[in-house]
């Protein structure tokens, strides 16, 4: 690797490498308040490695193309990212560059200003061919300016009254084109089946087959009777995403009317809508639920974009009590290490950096409440072995089709769901292994179950076992 030094004369007019802007530092020594970045990039062809991640952290911060006299204003040195690693990924033309930024440069309690900084220009510079933002370390001192989740696990927890297992869900689907009342009859019959919640879907809002107002009152009747029957705390996510903040905060003002448990909002929305309905839901004693809707479109590709654990401490910051963060098992794209290195992000106080689980740099949430993940997409009770293996316990599990689908009904399909989780819960409390023990586990208590044996029957050879490339495939020494 190049090293390069500082110039002889850093005011000579004219066009100056980054790296000799002092933007490469192999020297520096990161401050425990620094927040701390890691970028997987590829250089175009004539440009140094080491040039371009002194490029990424000068676009990043306070960098432009030329030398500029009003540098001389300020203490720029201060306010300098800086690039102090770089490490080729063996058998590529990639790199990782670690970028420090000193705490000054963002706004506290902002997601929109971090990333407008972290994720602006850079990602369009030309000297890259592509630019990854991988990680970040967020430390303390920037963590403790967000008030995060509005509720948290354990308070959700003890707002439902519900311990020891897993909480199941299920969305309604089909996703469009139902009726108001038929929408609400598929969230009563799931929910007096055994589901502790049902859900909008991201795209139902406000269409002309079912006005928001109408699908919300059938919906609560539902959960409402749903409660009644079963004498358990029931939810559906109603979601009150939509084209301005001030229409968003009448449709949660209307699901708190009606009593509801929990609203929903999509990622769409964006950063600072987050934030204002993560307020409201503090203050109101409402369940945040988010759905991820659009994330793929920048966190799938591997060598660009921007990480889904990245996106996920930013939305713990931001402050939701509910987020997807995969499945490993079912229909949408995931490595088992890295949903697990996601939902360790979500869910724990600190997080060691675990280059096996994609987590770079050591993290630190200072006790801000935690997000409770929520696995969607493709599951079914024949694979809940599989899940609490592989997730956990503080998880919402989402059948979708594995509870609708059930060829004995929608309560059959969420009687499959509850019975299947509660012996899998048994078991591990005797002792037994989830993943060796689990067909075996599920097989016996199908026997006094005909719900979940349908369940089983039914859906035994549905899988979805496309190859994943998710694997971090370099080590980052932890910070």
């Amino acid at each position: 690797m190049t090293l390069v030094k500082k110039p002889e004369n850093r005011w000579s007019a004219g066009v100056t490498p980054y790296a000799e802007m002092g933007y490469y530092s192999p020297d520096y020594e990161p401050k425990d308040t620094d927040i701390l970045c890691a970028f997987r990039f590829v250089p175009q062809d004539s440009v140094e490695p080491v040039e371009a991640a002194a490029a990424i952290a000068g676009e990043s911060s306070t960098a432009t193309w030329t030398v500029v006299w009003t540098d001389r204003l300020t203490a720029h040195e201060h306010y300098q990212a800086k690039c102090y690693r770089v490490t080729p990924v063996p058998g590529t033309n990639q790199h990782i560059a670690c970028i420090a930024y000193d705490l000054d440069l963002f706004e506290e309690g902002s997601i929109a200003n971090l990333t407008s900084s972290i994720i602006g220009n850079v990602f369009g510079f030309k000297a890259l061919k592509s630019l990854r933002l991988e990680d970040m370390r967020i430390p303390p001192h920037y963590v403790k300016t967000f008030q995060g989740p509005p509720h948290g696990i354990v308070m959700e927890r003890e707002y439902l009254g519900k311990y020891g297992r897993p909480l199941l869900g299920a969305t309604v689907k089909p996703k469009l084109g139902l009726s108001a009342h038929n929408y609400g009859r598929v969230v009563y019959e799931a929910l007096r089946g055994g589901l502790d919640f049902t859900k909008d879907d991201e795209n139902i809002n406000s269409q002309p087959f079912m006005r928001w107002r109408d699908r919300w009152l059938f919906c609560m009747e539902a959960v409402n009777k749903a409660i009644a029957d079963t004498g358990e705390i029931k939810g559906h996510y109603l979601n009150v995403t939509a084209a301005t903040m001030e229409d968003i905060y009448e449709r949660a003002e209307f699901a708190k009317e009606l009593g509801s448990v929990i609203i929903m909002i999509d990622l769409t929305v964006g950063y600072s809508a987050i934030q204002s309905i993560s307020r409201w839901a503090r203050r109101n004693g409402v369940i945040l639920h988010l759905h991820r809707a659009g994330h793929s479109t920048f966190t799938r590709q591997k060598t660009h974009g921007v990480s889904f654990r990245a996106l996920a401490k930013w939305m713990r910051l931001a402050g939701v009590d509910h987020i997807h963060a995969g499945t490993v098992v079912g229909k949408l794209e995931g490595d088992p290490n890295n949903v697990r290195g996601y939902y360790d992000l979500l869910r724990e106080n600190r997080i060691a950096a675990n280059p096996l689980r994609g987590i770079y740099f050591d993290q630190e949430w200072a006790s801000m409440p935690a997000t409770m993940p929520v696995a969607s997409g493709g599951i079914h009770a024949g694979q809940m072995h599989q899940l609490l293996h592989y997730l956990g316990e503080d998880v919402v599990l989402q059948f979708g089709g594995g509870t609708i689908g059930h060829p004995d009904g929608i309560a059959a399909g969420a009687t499959a769901n509850r019975v299947a989780v509660e012996a899998m819960i048994q078991a591990r409390n005797a002792g037994r292994d989830y993943l060796s023990e689990g067909p075996e586990i599920l097989a016996r208590a199908a026997r006094w179950s005909p719900s979940l044996s349908r369940a089983l029957e039914t859906w035994k050879d549905v899988s979805f076992n496309f190859e994943s490339t998710d694997t971090p495939d370099v080590t980052v020494t932890p910070v």
